[in-house]
């Protein structure tokens, strides 16, 4: 998505539109068109440039997996559905995507906290989720430690698998849990 397309571009153009015609209502003696725009012009200028400045970018979203598009729409991918919608939209006022449920892992640094780079919806045993982050600041060793407690965080029923596919990135992958019997038949 481009970043002139963001919410916040989109007021900041605004404003600096209205304001522009205020001075040129200004500058021409036409004060019907000068007061109203300029007055409404500049606070909406000054809004738009908080929220670019604050503003995160969405997350890149990949094409899905063959068959994980059937699987979006059942009830047990709710959970997983709602994630990828948050974290492929503008957000505002957070240094990275899922920030909270990072620090609530201790999966967090506060000078370089881990950046989701890309989602991918996944067709493996159900309906998952690949996410792809750059964590130069937070060692895949902490990612391993909680990869039980990762599956378990964002819905029951979840595994995470975790994979590091350059360096300073990982790859957490989020999948349904095998079904028992599936997983008795292949230990035999």
């Amino acid at each position: 998505m481009l970043s002139i397309a963001s919410p916040g571009s989109l007021v900041t153009l605004a404003g600096a539109a209205l304001s522009v015609i205020g001075w040129i209502g200004y500058a021409t003696e036409n004060p019907n068109l000068s007061l109203p725009t300029i007055f409404y012009g500049i606070p909406i200028l000054l809004g738009g440039l908080a929220l670019k400045s604050s503003e995160l970018p969405p997350a890149e979203l990949l094409p899905p997996a063959p068959g994980a598009v059937a699987l979006r729409n059942a009830p047990a991918s709710q959970t997983l559905r709602k994630l990828v919608k948050d974290v492929t939209r503008w957000r505002y006022g957070q240094k990275a995507h899922l920030e909270s449920s990072l620090e609530a892992l201790k999966l967090w640094d506060e000078d370089a906290p881990p950046q989701l780079i890309s989602v991918r919806e996944l067709d493996e045993n159900g309906y998952g989720v690949a996410l792809l982050f750059r964590c130069e600041r937070v060692p895949a060793s902490r990612w391993h430690d909680k990869r039980d407690r990762l599956g378990r965080f964002f819905d029951k029923g979840l595994q995470a698998r975790l994979s590091e596919p350059g360096r300073g990135e990982l790859l957490l992958e989020l999948l349904p849990q095998a079904p028992l019997a599936a997983s008795l038949d292949s230990a035999s």
